[in-house]
């Protein structure tokens, strides 16, 4: 339950044996290896060796890569079968994935068969819009029989456009009729939002007429494309239309026949992916003419493996513990219970060398929030089924397998505070026999109901809230001690457990004995004056001291407001039982019979999946929200940088590894 402590290796091997090297150490999957540009930018290393790699191979790789992923981007389009909820990697052995990939040569001939296909289907349906759109342009002129290339005669030029619906034919006789002696008008069609006309005038006036028309809005059409009147082309299009449109569904049937080529295109993908990597990681080595050199970083525990590795490729290695202030990978170890919770910390930050791994202390406080803000055991029952399922079904990996497994858990503790709260779907058993059965039935808390009594509710949040702050000061004591800065934890963090231990002391003595007032104000006094006295310690002079020490007291707000945040505990627990209750108080409007049946059971599943949907969410957000503003803001800094071993980063398809 901590950060894994990790070791450097540098490795020189043999220029025949790199191949063979990396290809096992990308199999065993625990060495991240360090990029080398600083060894090429040092005067003496640049001497001796030069940069590994062919960009070239990387770039062709990646290329296929795209080309592929299109292939199988098209198939997943046009798949027609039924599609899977989840998507995970299927486990493999190397000799089962080299088998079911089967001839290389032929998979990259279907993948561009596919592209080909896909491309073609890509052109048709622009072709059909096209078409589509032609037909619409054409139908209002029908009725206009002079064929379309028609520009006009000797003496005479023919155009046609359109008008904005509110200008008539009248209007637009009068707009031409003092541009030309020679000049007709034809109202050709007409709709809502336009009039089409022809005109026809003699060519010596023709850009007159144009010009008159276009102020008073007119557009002129060219189609060029078509020859004959616009009826016939309108056939045309129609019967191209039908044609395309039925080789359209000829080619889109032939790429779902194609689906059954899905798998190994699939194992082609991540064949890529391993080869591109495998050619990228040599841009990170340097190399001589028969040598080459590399340094990384892994698991102390993995060191005794990485030997036998290296023994067996006859390289020469050195494993080296950090240097003080280094800067190495992060990698963290969790038990069963907070490995899920993992999760949060790292959408968060990957915590520095200088941090503790906050998880361990993160994961019961979290569990224990989330359950409580969602607070109703019908909730959590379903949740907690529904992600069993989920994690018994699915191969789930990584980030996807933790969040699953953590919202398990908080389903469990959801279903714990329900119990106690008395949360059952709010009060859904009660009213549904009361309403549709006549009975009475009557669900208790073990312990209380927020929606009567919200102010314990409140202050055991609260209390809840002090715990949480108090065990984020302590792990900054921990630190400050850690690194030698006892004195900062004295000052910074056990003086202010003294003042504000002996406020909640002083706040709540009249309720228990008068003795523990009294010590309360003892522990308030000597806790404030210690605050005061060495909050300006690092000042030099003694105006200084005493203003930093007032400053350093002031933050006594600040902790006030942290204590305050955890209220939304009561606020999210009391959301979630109170619109409960008025979904199944709608829910009963309706009475008993079996119109009310229909009307509670509607009720109950259409307002319960949105109220468990909205409160999850909400319980998810805000739990997470006291872990990082509350609770990280007292001890954790974060930016350091995740582990990443070199290693098979497959897509669809785990390989792993063959028992010898």
């Amino acid at each position: 339950m901590a950060i894994v402590d990790m070791k450097k290796v540098s490795v020189i091997g043999l220029g025949d044996k790199k191949a063979q090297l990396l290809k096992e150490i990308m199999d065993l999957g625990v060495v991240e290896i360090n990029n080398q540009e600083d060894k090429l930018s040092n005067e003496q290393w640049r001497e001796l060796v030069e940069k590994d790699g062919d960009e070239s191979t990387v770039s062709e790789l990646d290329d296929k890569i795209s080309v592929t992923s299109v292939a199988l981007e098209a198939l997943n389009k046009y798949f027609l079968g039924k599609k899977l909820l989840f998507k995970t990697r299927k486990p493999l052995t190397e000799s089962e994935f080299n088998n079911q990939l089967g001839d290389l040569a032929l998979i990259e001939e279907k993948v561009n068969e596919i592209n080909q296909i896909f491309k073609e289907i890509s052109n048709l349906k622009n072709h059909i819009i096209r078409i589509e759109t032609a037909i619409i342009a054409l139908k209002p002129w029908i009725d206009y029989e002079v064929p379309l290339e028609t520009k006009g005669t000797e003496s005479t030029s023919i155009f046609i456009g359109t008008t904005p619906a509110t200008l008539t034919y009248d209007e637009v006789v009068l707009v031409v009729s003092g541009k030309s002696d020679l000049v007709e008008v034809y109202k050709v069609a007409s709709d809502e939002t336009q009039n089409y006309f022809s005109v026809v005038c003699i060519k010596e006036d023709k850009e007159k007429v144009l010009d008159a028309l276009r102020i008073s809005g007119f557009n002129l059409i060219v189609f060029n494309e078509f020859l004959g009147n616009a009826k016939d082309n309108r056939i045309e299009l129609k019967t191209e239309l039908l044609e395309v449109k039925k080789e359209l569904i000829n080619k889109e049937r032939t790429l779902f026949e194609m689906e059954i080529y899905r798998t190994q295109i699939e194992l082609l993908f991540d064949s890529y992916i391993i080869s591109r990597d495998k050619s990228k990681i040599l841009s990170v080595i340097v190399k001589t003419k028969s040598a080459f050199y590399f340094d990384g970083w892994l698991p102390k525990n993995k060191e005794d493996e990485v030997k036998a590795l290296l023994d067996s490729n006859l390289a020469y290695y050195e494993f080296e513990e950090p240097q003080a202030g280094e800067q190495m990978p992060i990698l963290m170890k969790q038990n069963l219970f907070s490995e899920p919770f993992e999760s949060v910390t790292n959408m968060y930050s990957t915590p520095s060398i200088n941090d503790i791994d906050p998880t361990p202390f993160l994961a019961p406080f979290y569990f224990i929030f989330f359950g409580l803000m969602l607070s109703d055991a019908g909730y959590g029952i379903i949740m907690w089924v529904a992600c069993f399922i989920l994690l018994k079904k699915f191969r789930f990996e990584g980030l996807i397998k933790k969040l699953i497994t953590m919202f398990m858990y908080c389903g469990i503790s959801t279903v714990f505070w329900g119990i106690l709260f008395g949360g059952w779907f709010g009060d859904f058993i009660p009213v549904a026999a009361k309403v549709l059965f006549g009975k009475e039935i009557v669900i208790n808390p073990l312990w209380f109901n927020p929606v009567e009594e919200p102010m314990l509710l409140l202050v055991f949040s609260l209390g809840l809230g002090v715990i949480h702050l108090f065990v984020g000061m302590g792990l900054k004591a921990y630190i400050l001690i850690k690194t030698g800065n006892t004195i900062d934890a004295i000052c910074d963090i056990f003086l202010w457990y003294v003042l504000l231990i002996g406020l909640v002391l002083f706040g709540i003595g009249d309720y228990v004995l008068p003795i523990v007032k009294t010590i309360g104000m003892g522990m308030s006094i000597f806790g404030t004056l210690g605050v005061l006295f060495t909050g300006g310690r690092s000042k030099n002079s003694l105006i200084g001291k005493l203003v930093g020490g007032l400053g350093s007291l002031y933050n006594i707000t600040a902790y006030l407001s942290d204590v305050l945040s955890y209220s939304r505990l009561l606020a999210l627990g009391l959301a979630t039982g109170v619109v409960a209750q008025v979904i199944n108080t709608l829910g009963a409007l309706a009475g008993g019979g079996l119109k009310g049946a229909l009307v509670m059971t509607v009720a109950f599943f259409v307002g319960h999946l949105f109220n468990m949907a909205i409160n999850v969410l909400g319980s998810f957000v805000h739990a997470s929200r006291l872990q990082y503003v509350e609770f990280f803001g007292k001890f954790f800094d974060g930016g350091g940088k995740a582990f990443s071993p070199f290693n098979r980063k497959t897509k669809y398809v785990d390989i792993i590894k063959e028992e010898k």
